[in-house]
């Protein structure tokens, strides 16, 4: 049960830091202060360390992770493009950012409960990975 939850944990950890990545990639074009753009690279960065972490524990256990939703990601495109569009402010950006950032910190912590058996190591990336999504949401507030 302990390798399962884990193995499941950092499914979930692995789809959720892909589409935070992917997220932050779809709206740093659009910022135009410094200061946030400088934010949400270093939460991008980040998350790139937490997903080589975790593709690392991925790989001991042989399994190829799992990508964030078709449908989920395909929506949150849609959202963040039609938004932008309309209006790409700044203000718009940390609006996306911090709905994602707290739908992400939701989820995870629902698959923390979900999956108590996980091992500690894998307990611990969705924790920091839970940080590093609040970090994000409560820097960004002053851009709202």
């Amino acid at each position: 049960m302990i390798e399962q939850d884990t193995i499941k944990l950092l499914r979930e950890c692995d789809a959720g830091v892909k589409m935070g990545v992917s997220s932050i990639d779809d709206t740093l074009k659009y910022v135009g202060n410094n200061e946030l753009k400088q934010y949400l690279s270093a939460c991008k960065n980040e998350h790139k360390k937490l997903e080589k972490e975790i593709q690392k524990l991925l790989d001991k256990y042989r399994d190829d992770g799992k990508d964030p939703a078709p449908i989920a990601k395909g929506m949150s495109w849609m959202k963040t493009n039609m938004k932008l569009a309309v209006n790409g402010s700044d203000e718009t950006v940390a609006d996306l950012i911090t709905d994602g950032c707290n739908m992400g910190v939701k989820s995870l912590n629902k698959y923390m409960n979900k999956y108590k058996a996980a091992d500690e190591i894998s307990k611990d990336i969705a924790k920091r990975l839970i940080k590093q999504e609040e970090k994000l949401a409560t820097d960004i507030r002053p851009y709202l």
